[in-house]
């Protein structure tokens, strides 16, 4: 396959971006979006030239270090697929595809295709675990939970913090991320002791530095590991109960 990327390129945070084109030849069909994006880099590292920034780790869709916006799609126009786990047989020969960064104000470019996500980082130091007792693990049969229950937290524990829900979202909102965080912790009995708590400082921490939700959904659409829009409706009807069971809140005994 034979393509023409249009990929922005900014050298820093302060630092004016523009989109830079580049033609790409002999891609693979087989060969994921990242690997074309190396084959990018080989040939620009080949002329002299810096090569593009892009975040990547795992490369197996675990640990949500990637994605960028392909042609306007979060990670891309497949459905549940982060950007590492997107192959080029997606895209025919002679496409034009622009690649560029999240696009939210609670996440600034650092250079190229990468943004600080650590916004990310202190919603979860907010409140995203437990104080339970560390040790050997208890017997499982112990500690009796739900059957549904444990498939929902199971659900919500998927999500990779990547950010695709941000950057599709119209008003960089962070409450699919949020939610998810909140609601596998908040399902489990483990989770119970700190679950007030854990709803407001999460809740709170969040509105500092993102945008409202209205519901667009866009979210659910982007999310590489389709976590439902239901966890968002679940974390906020905590959040109104945690007004009335949070003792930091009503200076009141949980009822």
């Amino acid at each position: 396959m034979d393509l023409t990327l249009r990929v922005w390129r900014q050298a820093g945070p302060k630092a004016a971006g523009d989109f830079k084109t580049y033609h790409v030849e002999d891609v693979s069909r087989d060969a994921s979006f990242l690997e074309m994006l190396d084959q990018v880099n080989e040939a620009l590292n080949a002329q002299g030239e810096e090569p593009i920034a892009f975040d990547h780790d795992c490369r197996e869709g675990i640990c949500g270090m990637c994605g960028v916006m392909i042609n306007g799609t979060p990670h891309g126009p497949q459905r549940g697929t982060a950007t590492c786990q997107l192959h080029m047989r997606k895209f025919s020969d002679g496409d034009m595809i622009t690649v560029e960064p999240w696009r939210a104000a609670a996440f600034p470019v650092l250079r190229d295709l990468v943004v600080d996500r650590s916004p990310f980082d202190r919603i979860i130091e907010s409140g995203g675990y437990i104080t339970a007792p560390t040790g050997s693990a208890p017997d499982a049969n112990l500690i009796p939970v739900p059957k549904d229950a444990v498939d929902s937290a199971f659900d919500a524990a998927a999500c990779i913090g990547c950010g695709a829900c941000v950057a599709a979202c119209p008003n960089s909102a962070a409450n699919l991320f949020t939610a998810a965080k909140i609601a596998h912790l908040n399902l489990l009995p483990q989770g119970q002791a700190e679950r007030w708590n854990r709803t407001v400082a999460m809740v709170e921490t969040m509105e500092e530095w993102f945008g409202s939700c209205t519901n667009h959904g866009e979210c659910e659409t982007a999310c590489p590991q389709e976590i439902s829009i239901d966890f968002i409706a679940w974390m906020n009807a905590d959040y109104v109960r945690a007004q009335f069971k949070n003792p930091s809140k009503t200076g009141r005994d949980n009822l």
